[in-house]
């Protein structure tokens, strides 16, 4: 592999646009350098080239992948309904990929991914930042080290706004807190859902077309409960349409038989510990206190921004390339959530729990009875 990565970006203005700053992130790449964009949209293109430098720029990402010859490619629109393809594309082409999150909208795409990729032992790295942030490491050591005591549970929510809440919450913010629910819990042994429209079950009359590519999609309420293989714990996310809190809830809260730590979404977000059995600190008289990358009780110093986790994965990613080892945030992780959101819908089709991994590799609302 050459010293300097030759990098191309796709974008799709308008349909996710170029993602949370993949185009933008290789500035702070000295290894890496934009050579050229693809954006099917005119404008947007020619846009993505005075904010990237490229010097070349493309209708048809087929057409730049074909003649470009590229090291890495960032997959970079939100919209996911176009994921499948241009990853398959890419890895057909022997590129690597960084890619923004969501991963598929389905597992029957997600699997085909993971084979593509496999295929070329390429790699694939997702933008689940909050895996990058500085304070990871430090709060892996310290409830290794028992400063929460024994994990009980873990409890997560999605940003629960007007537009988001439910089923799209899930599919859209939900991906980065299940996947730091892993972090600490490890692989999904079964999940159990309750998934509802105005407080009666989804039907198949509930179900829409999603936004952002999503496809099938439904839900104003969505209350998941995992159990995990390791360690047998539960985990729960919840998410409801316009039950957004200021400030927000946003976030994972890992219990312990000695106390909570909770971490907000987003790279270099201060966590807090609070040292309280009873989980209760009106009650204990305990106060939450900052844990950061330099320790309990002391602030972060990392500034916080979608840059800055780009720049940590994508350095990540190349240190992947380069000693063959797997990303922090892999593509087995990015199937992972995934399955860990189909597998909700899955629990409500069947209307039991689920084992993991799911036999059903389809969108389980394009089979609902009624």
């Amino acid at each position: 592999m050459a010293a300097t990565y030759r990098v191309g970006v796709i974008g799709r203005t308008g349909k996710g646009n170029y993602g949370h700053g993949l185009d933008t992130v290789w500035k702070d790449i000295p290894q890496a350098e934009v050579v050229a964009i693809a954006d099917d949209h005119k404008g947007g293109r020619e846009d993505a080239v005075k904010k990237t430098g490229a010097s070349h720029a493309y209708a048809d990402y087929r057409d730049m992948l074909d003649k470009e010859k590229l090291d890495i490619v960032a997959v970079a629109p939100r919209w996911l309904d176009q994921h499948h393809d241009m990853v398959l594309a890419c890895a057909e082409r022997g590129c690597h990929v960084y890619m923004e999150k969501p991963f598929s909208r389905t597992l029957e795409e997600a699997d085909e991914m993971v084979r593509a990729v496999e295929m070329k032992h390429l790699k694939l790295a997702i933008a689940h930042t909050t895996r990058y942030t500085p304070s990871l490491p430090v709060i892996k050591n310290f409830i290794a080290d028992g400063g929460i005591g024994d994990v009980l549970e873990v409890r997560a929510r999605g940003k629960e706004d007007r537009n988001r809440g439910g089923g799209e919450d899930l599919w859209v913010l939900g991906t980065h807190m299940l996947d730091l629910m892993r972090v600490f819990t490890g692989d999904v042994a079964t999940c159990y859902a309750h998934v509802t429209e105005k407080g009666l079950p989804v039907s198949k009359a509930n179900v829409y077309d999603g936004r952002e590519g999503i496809g099938p999609l439904a839900a104003d309420a969505i209350n998941a409960c995992y159990t995990f293989r390791e360690n047998r714990i539960n985990g729960y996310f919840g998410s409801h349409r316009d039950r957004a809190g200021q400030p927000s809830r946003f976030g994972l809260q890992i219990f312990g038989s000695k106390g909570v730590i909770e971490m907000t979404s987003g790279f270099g977000k201060t966590c807090h510990l609070l040292k309280d059995p009873s989980w209760s600190p009106g009650r204990s008289g305990a106060k939450w206190i900052p844990i950061s990358s330099q320790g309990a009780g002391r602030a972060e110093t990392v500034h916080g921004s979608h840059q800055g986790g780009n720049t940590a994965a994508v350095n990540d990613l190349i240190q992947s390339i380069e000693k063959d080892t797997m990303p922090a945030s892999s593509i087995y992780d990015a199937r992972a959530a995934t399955e860990m959101i189909v597998g909700v819908f899955e629990s409500h089709r069947l209307k039991t729990s689920v084992p993991f991994p799911l036999e059903n590799r389809k969108n389980p609302l394009t089979m609902l009875d009624e």
